[in-house]
């Protein structure tokens, strides 16, 4: 496999824990591994591992056309390198919206695909995690970009989980299919019709709520990417205060060390560490994308999603499902 190229300048914690976690990767994986970032940053962290050297950076409160003008930025040589045959597929706890643009515009987009999307795996304690898009890569949709959107997440969460059908579900504010702005009852009737799903190999389980997300009774969520960010750090921020609120009641108790234990689990499951980050769909390879403040171990966990999704030839199934007939 070629190498995973991982931007050792994206994130609130680089480029020391983003360094540590491609080591880790290389170490721990056996998958290699090439840095993307400024030398005098990354020499004295990386070790054996190979630099593409890149003298800009990209700052979180850029704006994503930053791409176009920083040309030598670590995010754009990493997606070169995808798009040369240098790299398999590229890793970046970076800006979210340049990360996107640095993908679209250097690697470009599938073949059919109108837009790009940001799938979000979101953890189901004793289940398989619910699949979020957008969540976050287009503020404002057309109904045939979410019909789309379904198309791709579905064949993102067959491959990932391996959920032989996927339930698609479109988010709403109730279950009936007349309840929503005109974007989702327009989705809907697409989403309806079983042709729309068919290469897909999903199934439309109709209009779901926010309270849906985060239970068993559907695989993948559709939704524009405004709504969806909301979404996803609405339910980020509950989980942070519950679990934060749960950790405070227990210490003070005697059974807090049996409790602490018991409940470790579950703090696994909804660690944000622990997906690893998520995966633009659309763009011709494989771009993972991991939450701005991704410690080492997330960033072992995205080499591992990228690794999995270069296996499962997941681009080249979004291809094939998406290719106009």
């Amino acid at each position: 496999m070629l190498p995973i190229a991982i931007d050792a300048m994206g994130g609130d914690n680089a480029p020391g824990a983003i360094v540590e976690g491609a080591q880790r990767a290389a170490a721990e994986l056996g998958v290699p591994v090439v840095l993307v970032g400024r030398p005098d940053a990354v020499d004295a962290l990386r070790g054996d591992l190979e630099l593409v050297a890149a003298s800009q950076v990209i700052g979180m409160g850029d704006d994503a056309g930053a791409v176009r003008t920083m040309k030598d930025s670590s995010l754009v040589r990493a997606a070169e390198a995808v798009r040369d045959g240098r790299a398999s597929a590229m890793v970046s706890a970076g800006n979210t919206g340049a990360t996107m643009a640095s993908a679209l515009l250097r690697m470009g987009r599938i073949k059919g695909v109108s837009r790009p999307a940001i799938a979000t795996p979101i953890p189901v304690p004793g289940s398989t995690p619910t699949v979020l898009l957008d969540a976050g890569a287009n503020a404002e949709c057309q109904p045939a970009w979410l019909a789309q959107f379904a198309q791709m997440g579905a064949i993102f969460a067959r491959e990932r989980y391996g959920i032989a059908e996927p339930r698609v579900g479109l988010l709403s504010i109730g279950e009936e299919s007349s309840k929503g702005n005109p974007l989702v009852k327009e989705t809907h009737v697409l989403l309806a019709d079983p042709a729309t799903l068919q290469r897909s190999g999903a199934r439309f389980v109709g209009n779901v709520e926010g309270r849906d997300i985060m239970t068993d009774t559907v695989d993948v969520v559709v939704t524009d990417g405004f709504t969806g960010n909301v979404a996803l750090k609405t339910l980020e921020g509950g989980m942070r205060a519950l679990v934060r609120s749960v950790l405070d009641a227990l210490s003070a108790t005697a059974v807090a060390e049996e409790a602490l234990g018991a409940l470790m689990p579950l703090y696994a499951t909804l660690d944000p560490d622990g997906t690893g980050g998520a995966m633009l769909l659309g763009v011709d390879g494989v771009c993972i994308i991991s939450h701005g403040s991704s410690s080492a171990t997330a960033i072992v966990n995205a080499a591992r999603v990228a690794r999995e999704m270069i296996e499962a030839g997941v681009v080249e199934r979004l291809r094939a499902a998406v290719a106009p007939v």
